[in-house]
């Protein structure tokens, strides 16, 4: 990310181009640059929270190299001030998941990131007369 580059100036769909593109392969180095120095990103669903962009980049470098590199695929995206919220679908190690990851901005960057990760299920059958079925 240049110095010029602000993530609070994008509006909606720059937002999504730029993280369809940026997401697609996640990269510790690059990612470094589109956070705040007092970045913080927690995923509740197991309970972990990383301090720091130079912590969340050691965490990223240290993913193991036999495994195939996390990806996530944006379906969509809200921007408000000073908040990203994006819809995703999200491929760790082979595991599909769909994903909600919220974006605090601070300064131009991400300053807080809080990721939802939710494995697919069947619905039960009974919601079938009230519900439509679709294709993420």
């Amino acid at each position: 990310m240049t110095s010029e580059l602000r993530l609070d100036e994008m509006d909606e769909r720059q937002a999504l181009n730029f993280l369809a593109r940026q997401l697609a392969t996640l990269s510790a180095d690059e990612e470094y640059a589109l956070r705040h120095k007092d970045y913080v990103m927690e995923m509740p669903q197991s309970g972990e929270r990383i301090r720091g962009r130079d912590a969340m980049r050691a965490f990223q470098r240290a993913y193991p190299d036999h495994a195939p590199p996390p990806s996530i695929r944006v379906r969509r995206v809200l921007v408000r001030s000073a908040l990203w919220v994006v819809e995703g679908i999200s491929d760790y190690a082979g595991r599909v998941y769909d994903v909600v990851d919220i974006m605090e901005l601070r300064d131009g960057r991400i300053w807080r990131e809080t990721r939802y990760y939710a494995d697919p299920f069947e619905p039960p059958e009974w919601r079938a007369p009230w519900v439509e079925r679709f294709t993420p």
